[in-house]
């Protein structure tokens, strides 16, 4: 077997395809990191991340198949998909990198102010944090937040911010809990980073697999039937 020739084209493709399930589970894993770090934030680029993990994964184990098989068929449709695939990852990791930190406080500061009360709390509660910006807001304001006196950060205080009623304009004093967006922000820039870099990089590799691809199923078995061959 000489490099090049149909049992090395295979081998590539299957080894591709291996390392592509790998690929397609470390993007899902980064993905849900970026969405779990920014619970507040509809975060529609790194969802992008995850639908095209989700992707890569399914087509990969198809293009596995195909490559032991050396189905035409599959390959054809095969190296198509992962070319749109990779035209896709490559898009979202460019928008991911090109994200900078003031747009990403603006995207959190507008989610904020759209998302409910519970989808606050819960984002308070989950990183024991108060308010957005600043804790010492009631309700009714755009950047208001539901109450952090069950916080473990109000634990031991009588802070104005941890007080249990909302509804009444609160002192601004010194809180002892932080703002969110002092919580969040670190969490955000990374998880935009590593999800921007791995599908940058990542994609990279599909367009080697269309290569890769195209060669192989234009190859003869040469354990096949000649007239077997498309």
């Amino acid at each position: 077997m000489v490099c090049g020739g149909f049992g090395c084209s295979k081998n590539a493709l299957v080894t591709l395809n291996c390392l592509y399930i790998i690929v397609s589970f470390i993007l899902i894993g980064v993905g849900a990191y970026a969405k779990a770090a920014a619970v507040i934030v509809s975060l529609s680029v790194v969802g992008g991340i995850i639908a095209s993990g989700v992707f890569l994964l399914f087509f990969s184990i198809i293009g596995l198949f195909g490559a032991i098989r050396h189905h035409q068929v599959i390959l054809f449709f095969y190296m198509i998909i992962l070319f749109i695939l990779f035209l896709f990852q490559f898009s979202f990791g460019v928008v991911c990198l090109a994200v900078n930190k003031n747009q990403q406080i603006d995207l959190m500061r507008k989610a904020w102010m759209t998302s409910s009360n519970y989808t606050k709390s819960s984002f308070q509660e989950q990183l024991d944090c108060c308010g957005f910006e600043d804790p010492n807001l009631n309700s009714s304001a755009p950047l208001g937040h539901p109450t952090c006196s069950k916080l473990p950060c109000c634990s031991d205080s009588k802070d104005s911010c941890c007080t249990s009623d909302m509804t009444v304009t609160l002192t601004a004093t010194q809180c002892s809990c932080q703002p969110c967006l002092q919580k969040a922000n670190e969490a955000i820039t990374t998880a935009f980073g590593w999800s921007g870099s791995l599908g940058l990089i990542f994609s990279f590799t599909e367009i080697i697999g269309v290569w890769v691809t195209v060669r192989y199923r234009n190859q003869k078995d040469p354990r096949a039937n000649p007239s077997s061959f498309l």
